[in-house]
């Protein structure tokens, strides 16, 4: 799935309709609705976090859906990439 249909199930789910759930993030109905059709890529982070709490979800989830890593975990880009590496050994062993 992608970032937008994640978003727009998790939404809909929840039966919080488009404008709602745009002016909660304070920001066009029309922009989100567009995100959710993946006619945008996902938006900037701020935002993923704000939607994330709306929708009572993992932020890192959506992080993942966006296809990248969450603000915190690029800071530490070194560390990430070497527990990740370890983790890829330990699972092949």
């Amino acid at each position: 799935m992608s970032f937008g249909s994640v978003v727009r199930e998790r939404r809909q789910a929840l039966g919080i309709g488009l404008n709602d759930f745009a002016e909660r993030l304070n920001i066009s109905p029309a922009y989100w609705s567009r995100i959710e059709r993946d006619h945008e890529k996902p938006p900037r982070d701020e935002l993923i976090e704000r939607a994330a709490a709306i929708l009572g979800v993992r932020m890192d989830d959506l992080f993942v859906e966006a296809q990248r890593l969450p603000p915190d975990m690029r800071k530490d880009m070194a560390k990430v990439v070497l527990a990740y590496r370890r983790m890829r050994a330990i699972n092949k062993g």
